[in-house]
């Protein structure tokens, strides 16, 4: 069993920022094996992929739209993969769920997902 629990969202105006963090945790879980991700869902949509990275932290991917904004990272010490959130926008409005697999994915396709945070950007 695999246990992920974000933590980091809040309330910020647009053009700040916001770090996420996610503890992963298992009892034959090995998180440096493990692939990370990160996906959100606002309201009335459909839930979408944000950012990934690989086991070794060497690789990583984003969405179009938070390219450039957005920075994954992860410290396989610490167990944890954190999303850094820079120049939010209101549309960056969502849920964020942190998400664990083997092998990289940018689509959905996670085993393993957390509770959610919720980050909410104001205008």
């Amino acid at each position: 069993q695999v246990q992920l629990v974000e933590s980091g969202g809040g309330l910020v105006q647009a053009g700040g920022s916001l770090r996420l963090s996610c503890a992963a945790s298992g009892r034959t879980f090995s998180f440096s094996m493990y692939a990370m991700g990160w996906f959100r869902q606002a309201p009335g949509k459909e839930r979408e992929f944000v950012a990934a990275i690989n086991w070794s932290g060497e690789t990583t991917y984003y969405a179009d739209s938070v390219k450039g904004r957005f920075t994954i990272s992860r410290d396989n010490a610490k167990n944890t993969v954190d999303l850094q959130m820079n120049s939010l926008k209101p549309e960056d409005t969502a849920v964020y769920y942190c998400t664990a697999r083997i092998a990289v994915r940018t689509t959905d396709d996670y085993p393993f997902w957390g509770q959610g945070t919720q980050v909410t950007v104001s205008s």
